[in-house]
């Protein structure tokens, strides 16, 4: 547990410095300018696997992310979901989250979902099992229809035959619809 906790401060303080120049770019915020984006989108990147089960068939895997969000009107809510893969199988996971304008643009959000693994026992980004996932996140509208996103999922007891959590890292860009 110990080891898990250090590399989880390990990995958000890497994706932290990931996102910060989007913070950077985001400009001065004016009294006329809301923080956050209500943005609605769909979009395509990486998902990296940073935690094993410590049994065969449980290692840490490397693959792709399609992700979507969309606003539940005026307040602070969103749907999300997100599908992670690699070469074995995929986890699927629809969420709601929380969202928080923390910047022109950009906002941080939390969410909260089940991850149903394709394949029981073969490995994907997040785990080689059902279970509840749990993600922290930025987001980030860098022109008027593409963002920028990042995000760390946790998935709790997401192994077989071990009481291990995983830990997966997204990013990619997105696309506005709405």
């Amino acid at each position: 547990m110990k080891r898990f906790i250090k590399s989880f401060v390990t990995i958000s303080a890497l994706s932290s410095l990931v996102v910060a120049p989007i913070f950077l770019s985001a400009g001065q915020a004016s009294a006329e300018t809301k923080n956050g984006t209500d943005a609605s989108y769909v979009g395509a990147g990486v998902a990296v696997g940073t935690t094993n089960g410590g049994q065969t068939g449980d290692a840490a895997t490397f693959g792709g992310n399609l992700t979507g969000r969309l606003k539940l009107g005026d307040t602070p809510f969103s749907a999300r979901g997100h599908v992670l893969w690699s070469d074995q199988t995929t986890a699927i996971i629809p969420q709601v989250s929380a969202d928080v304008g923390i910047a022109k643009n950009t906002n941080a959000f939390l969410g909260v979902g089940y991850s149903f693994v394709e394949a029981n026992g073969k490995p994907s980004p997040l785990g080689n099992k059902d279970g509840v996932a749990v993600t922290a996140g930025l987001e980030s509208e860098v022109t008027k229809n593409f963002l920028l996103y990042s995000n760390a999922t946790l998935g709790i007891d997401a192994y077989k035959n071990s009481p291990a959590s995983a830990l997966s890292i997204q990013t990619g860009v997105g696309v506005r619809f709405k």
